[in-house]
């Protein structure tokens, strides 16, 4: 690919564009200027307002996005393959990225606001010099000082948490599984410790320090996603959604979605 053809950022103009730039293996950035806008971002729904940020790791997490009249805002959408390229040095991503599949809305002050919006549309601007030899790199570059920005708003709420590259490195490959669709197959904490080479304790503990949540907590929640979106397909029996996630029977299947969202499949379906 060369530079004419980049797409590690896109941008968006209108909020109506946002599914020209949500694809899978891709994070999607919103600053609010102006008014607001909805989305629902792993079954829950949100609203932003001005000042707000919200970064959406795997955009294909997040549908039915709608905005006010006024809304004005940066929409950029960046591709997991470029992030991970530039190589930030810290460890902090691995925080930011658990917290954000929690609530992906950053509030921002008047400061912080202003400068994430200089960063964005000065990015945007220097995207525009597709004849530069060096584009790829200034562009990293200049992603790398707004996402290190990023860190440091976000790190502010928790208390300078630090994790080792270790620990970095096994909850990376946690999320990895969960991401590329394991939970469909295996929903075990004996599963992924084992895949990991660590105790399902040592798991769960260093889940529940950098989210806190246990795993067992990032399973159910991977597993649960899919689930609810697959019951809103209602062509689609129960037998068959038990059968394309694997479990080993429907009345095991709808224990499990009991237990956790305290509706059957049948009751969540009829009031989807």
């Amino acid at each position: 690919m060369d530079d004419y053809e980049f797409d590690g950022i896109v941008f968006a103009s209108t909020w109506q564009e946002l599914n020209t730039v949500r694809h899978r293996g891709r994070t999607l950035h919103i600053l609010c200027c102006k008014g607001n806008m909805g989305f629902t971002f792993q079954d829950t729904r949100y609203n932003i307002s001005a000042g707000d940020y919200a970064i959406l790791p795997n955009a294909m997490l997040a549908s039915d996005f709608s905005a006010s009249d006024n809304f004005q805002g940066v929409l950029m959408s960046l591709s997991d393959v470029f992030v991970t390229s530039i190589a930030i040095r810290s460890n902090y991503g691995i925080i930011g990225h658990l917290s954000l599949l929690r609530n992906p809305v950053i509030k921002l002050s008047g400061h912080d606001f202003r400068i994430c919006e200089a960063a964005l549309q000065y990015l945007r601007m220097r995207m525009e010099e597709k004849e530069h030899r060096f584009r790829q790199e200034l562009l990293g570059s200049l992603l790398t000082a707004h996402i290190l920005d990023l860190y440091d708003i976000h790190a502010r709420g928790w208390n300078d948490l630090q994790v080792s590259e270790r620990v970095t490195s096994l909850l990376r490959k946690f999320i990895e599984l969960l991401n590329n669709g394991e939970y469909m197959r295996n929903r075990s904490l004996d599963f992924y410790a084992s895949r990991l080479c660590i105790t399902p304790h040592y798991l769960s503990e260093i889940c529940k320090k950098v989210s806190g949540e246990p795993a067992s907590y990032w399973i159910d929640r991977f597993t649960m996603q899919e689930i609810t979106r697959l019951l809103r397909q209602k062509k689609l029996s129960l037998t068959e959604i038990t059968e394309r996630l694997n479990f080993s029977s429907v009345s095991y299947f709808s224990r499990y979605v009991q237990k956790r969202i305290n509706l059957s499949p049948s009751e969540y379906r009829k009031n989807s």
